[in-house]
């Protein structure tokens, strides 16, 4: 992955007028210029053929918002597909490490051991997939190499010097909650020196699982595992992954908005989008703003304002922003995925060879290179 500190390229996102080899377009019932263009023989007399060195001058990410859980990333330069393919990726084929084995020795709170189960499933775990191998089926002996061992033990009693007058249960009782921060870690053989810098525990520790009362209990064992959220969505490593093309607003320069429409106009779009300068009522596009657009094309509903500019999104530069949930980084989210792509296209490339060779020995199948 290209990691480059770049501007969005003029030739795409500064045009005056509508290009629909670049733009989406946007109108008040519909969506115009969908199909892609950018294969071979679309265009008489172009050439189209793949080309490494075009393909690096026009790739362009940059990294726009970044915190502890979320990041938000310009990716410029590649077809839908492949950016919709990182995307599923990141939901469903990025290993993530969740509980998938509960034992039950005791249960008496009001939740039923099934549905508590499944709720434990669900509780993100911060530990590496990196740090463990696959357990390919549940017949497969559990070892410390592919299985992390937590335990849960609460019992709720009544706090004897509770105020008479309280209401609050968490004051009234011991353990009214059980919490994610309850699950023990029980290390086995050699991991305690494998995860000694980070011991493994949900990474939401307040998440409250049920709620108990004196008399109520749990005491479970829980076996978590490595796996893909196209298995189960408890493994995706995402709370959310998604993108959205580049709004871009098209005034026109022939025909620019007159001075009393310029308020008006200016209020159909988002906050910070369009400025209005205050002397000369002139009305413009901000290009830092714009990305802020929701594109709700409030401006075509009101035909005396629709006919000064043209709306559309950029073709080739998608917005993509994630949500970590599990032990990723934000920003290492996006290299998994290409990790995994690549994984996959190496896969694909070592099969295609074997068909190849298989055909020349034949003498059945004859592939040429395109």
């Amino acid at each position: 992955m290209i990691m480059a500190q770049v501007s969005t390229s003029t030739s795409t996102t500064e045009q005056s007028s509508f290009n629909p080899r670049v733009h989406v377009g946007l109108l008040e019932e519909r969506v115009t210029n969908v199909s892609s263009t950018d294969f071979p023989g679309h265009y008489p007399d172009e050439d189209y053929s793949w080309n490494l060195k075009e393909f690096k001058k026009k790739l362009q990410v940059k990294i726009q918002k970044l915190s502890t859980r979320s990041i938000e990333f310009d990716l410029v330069g590649i077809d839908a597909s492949i950016a919709n393919a990182l995307r599923r990726i990141l939901i469903a084929e990025v290993p993530t490490i969740a509980i998938e084995y509960v034992y039950v020795w005791n249960n008496t709170s009001v939740m039923v051991d099934e549905v508590f189960s499944h709720r434990l499933g669900l509780i993100p775990l911060n530990v590496d997939p990196a740090l463990l191998e696959v357990k390919e089926s549940s017949s497969d002996q559990a070892t410390d190499r592919n299985t992390i061992v937590f335990k849960l033990h609460v019992e709720c009693t009544r706090n004897t010097v509770a105020p008479r007058n309280s209401t609050d249960p968490a004051v009234l009782y011991n353990n009214s909650e059980v919490l994610a921060g309850n699950l023990e870690w029980v290390s086995q053989g050699e991991q305690s020196e494998v995860f000694a810098a980070r011991p493994p525990a949900p990474t939401i520790p307040e998440t409250v699982l049920v709620k108990l009362r004196p008399g109520q209990g749990i005491e479970m064992e829980m076996h978590a595992v490595k796996g893909v959220g196209k298995d189960h969505a408890k493994f995706s490593p995402v709370a959310t992954a998604s993108y959205r093309l580049l709004p871009h607003i098209i005034l026109d320069e022939a025909n620019p908005v007159p001075p009393h429409l310029a308020t008006r106009f200016r209020d159909c779009f988002s906050p910070g989008v369009i400025k209005v300068d205050l002397r000369t009522k002139k009305v413009s596009v901000d290009k830092r703003g714009v990305r802020g657009e929701t594109m709700s094309r409030e401006v075509l509903r009101h035909p005396d304002l629709a006919e000064y500019v043209k709306l559309a999104r950029v073709r080739d530069h998608f917005i993509f922003n994630i949500e970590s949930e599990g032990p990723y980084e934000p920003q290492r989210l996006p290299l998994e995925a290409i990790r995994v792509m690549r994984e996959k296209l190496s896969a694909l490339k070592s099969a295609t060879e074997m068909l190849r060779a298989q055909g020349n020995s034949d003498g059945d199948v004859q592939m040429t290179d395109t």
